[in-house]
């Protein structure tokens, strides 16, 4: 308790002397423009959708090595769960899990992620590699708070993460290097460059992570590479083509709770590629995007498969003289992969899915935008699934926005919960509703901007493991009824100081994993010089974590709440250089995230940062 007291101590006289800080009247505006809430660039305050977004200044001013830590940072009503230093991983007991309004899974598949608007799934179990999404290839990212099913259909029935990559924009040559070592051994090495000539673009990375891990038989090692090129056709086309592969290893020595452990080992290959040709009229703008996810698991318990993930979307918006846009879509999607759990012969599984949408806005009085849009997709399992939206906003001036929306949101059951896995064959798609209502306002010059959210979701036909029957087995049994708020406020308090806070409140209709019911997350960002310094703190309420000793079992137990705080210190003695240090959980406080996996304590590390 005098720890929780003197962080919130800590808090209160930082905030203090922030607001006590002298103010400028510079106008500093956040970037309001979003591609991920209509597929085409459009004005955050007439999307009515929840939509979030974090640029890679706030992702390198925390210090995170992987991007998605810096989702509680920035987010609300967002919790992600970690282990050790480093590595998600994805077996049963793994992390990297994301919880969005009480909507969760295990591993993540009601939350998609996507990299420049291609999902990162693969084929048969359905979820996206935590791992591989790295700081060094961000360009900044978007979040839907929300079902965004009717324009990415199954596995967005929670919400989308959009991770927006880099690209060289100014002419000639760009190289960064970095390193940084740190506690339990935990290095990390990274490098990228990019090239611009006339309408040739070009950026390529290579980043290696490692650590020893907090206990015996828990080190992890992640090696990524990315490489993306473009070309301008014309002043109305472009395309784009990438390509990226990781690999890594993790060991886990399961819970501390067991007597005796049980050591897990996982070697996973994941690959994507993609192409995607945009177009872009006075009246019209849309793109096709092709992409192919592959990759294999070899888990230690005899496991073994081969996975892909190959689609092709085709999509366009027409912006008509009379205030009225209209987007049109078609999806194709082919899933599956030659699964091996041991002790079966290979299976050879795919399903195929092809959806139609569309989605119009309609402005009026040049202040209100109603929105509408449907989508129909099938799947050569499951059949027709039919997904509706309506929203509207309202400008009442141009810093104050008012939203509103209903959507729904669904998720087709994967080949892992299907055939491999306490299997049911029989089962059916999880669904849910999603109705909220937002208000963003800006004050002080827009040097202050707040948004404020409250929600209600409505699920069923949640696929949870049911045990008796022996053996275990999926069914669709769960349903919720979840309502809360989220609040977040950008402070420019002047051209050096940055302070961003969120907050959330979840009232959920029974106990969740990962998903507090309060959680408060505060950052400065204060430059002086060649100096800039970063504090963070988060407080979680009553946080409930999976008793992964016996999985099936779904028991759950409630964890302490706790507070972290966490800094970076950095100096630029020359502009090409950076020299930081890194401090996490620097109060040393005892937390558990998944059940039996101690998170660590206090911990630090120092590195540097060369562009050129």
């Amino acid at each position: 308790m005098k720890q929780k007291l003197h962080v919130i101590l800590l808090l209160v006289m930082t905030t203090k002397l922030i607001f006590a800080q002298s103010t400028k009247k510079d106008s500093i505006q956040l970037n309001d423009i979003v591609i991920t809430g209509s597929k085409t660039e459009i004005s955050r305050k007439i999307v009515p959708l929840s939509v979030s977004q974090i640029s890679k200044q706030e992702i390198e001013s925390t210090g995170q090595m992987n991007i998605l830590p810096a989702l509680n940072t920035f987010t609300p009503g967002i919790f992600v769960t970690e282990r050790n230093m480093l590595g998600f991983g994805v077996s049963g007991t793994a992390s990297g899990a994301i919880t969005m309004r009480g909507i969760s899974s295990s591993p993540n598949t009601d939350v998609l992620v996507l990299i420049d608007g291609n999902p990162q799934y693969q084929g048969i179990f359905g979820h996206p590699l935590a791992d591989a999404y790295v700081s060094s290839d961000i360009e900044k990212l978007e979040i839907i708070r929300g079902p965004a099913s009717i324009l990415y259909g199954s596995n967005a029935m929670a919400g989308v993460i959009n991770i927006i990559t880099k690209k060289q924009k100014e002419e000639g040559f760009k190289v960064n290097l970095g390193g940084s070592y740190g506690s339990y051994n935990t290095q990390k090495y990274f490098g990228t460059i990019g090239y611009r000539k006339d309408k040739l673009s070009a950026f390529a990375s290579v980043n290696h992570d490692q650590t020893d891990g907090i206990r015996a038989n828990t080190d992890f090692n992640i090696t990524n590479g990315y490489a993306k090129m473009g070309y301008e056709l014309s002043k109305k086309f472009n395309v784009t083509a990438d390509f990226s592969l990781a690999k890594f290893n993790a060991n886990d020595n399961g819970s501390i709770y067991l007597t005796t452990p049980i050591p897990f080992n996982i070697d996973v290959t994941r690959g994507k590629t993609s192409l995607a040709v945009d177009n872009k009229f006075d009246k019209s703008e849309g793109g096709f995007k092709f992409y192919h996810n592959f990759g294999t698991h070899i888990l230690s318990d005899g496991f073994r498969s081969t996975d892909h993930n190959t689609g092709a979307m085709l999509f366009q918006t027409f912006k008509l003289t009379t205030g009225t846009n209209i987007t049109a879509g078609i999806d194709y999607k082919e899933y599956g992969g030659i699964a091996n759990q041991g002790f079966k012969h290979d299976s050879l599984i795919n399903l195929t899915e092809m959806a139609v949408y569309a989605y119009a806005q309609q402005t009026l009085f040049e202040k209100l935008t109603v929105s509408a849009g449907l989508r129909l997709e099938n799947n050569s399992k499951f059949g027709n699934e039919l997904i509706p939206i309506g929203g509207l906003t309202y400008n009442f001036s141009d810093e104050t926005t008012f939203k509103a929306s209903v959507s729904k949101g669904f998720r087709s059951p994967t080949i892992m919960e299907l055939y491999l896995y306490a299997p049911n064959p029989n089962l059916q798609p999880e669904r849910m509703v999603n109705y909220e209502i937002s208000w963003l306002q800006s004050l002080l010059n827009k040097r202050l901007n707040i948004e404020l959210t409250v929600f209600k979701v409505k699920g069923n036909n949640i696929i949870q493991v049911v045990v008796p029957p022996f053996p275990a087995m999926r069914q669709n049994v769960g349903s919720f009824d979840n309502q809360g708020i989220e609040f977040s406020a950008r402070y420019a308090v002047c051209k050096n100081l940055f302070v961003h806070a969120n907050y959330s409140y979840l009232d959920l209709s029974k106990a969740v994993v990962a998903a507090p019911r309060q959680q408060v997350n505060i950052s400065a960002n204060y430059s002086y010089k060649i100096w800039n310094l970063n504090v963070s703190a988060q407080y979680i309420e009553k946080l409930y974590v999976l008793n992964t000793t016996n999985p099936f079992a779904a028991v759950m137990e409630s964890t302490a709440d706790y507070c972290l705080l966490n800094a970076r210190l950095s100096t630029r003695p020359m502009k090409q250089l950076e020299i930081f240090v890194v401090g996490s959980n620097l109060t040393n406080t005892q937390y558990q995230i998944n059940y039996g996996y101690p998170m660590p304590g206090i911990n630090f590390n120092v590195g540097v940062n060369i562009k050129l």
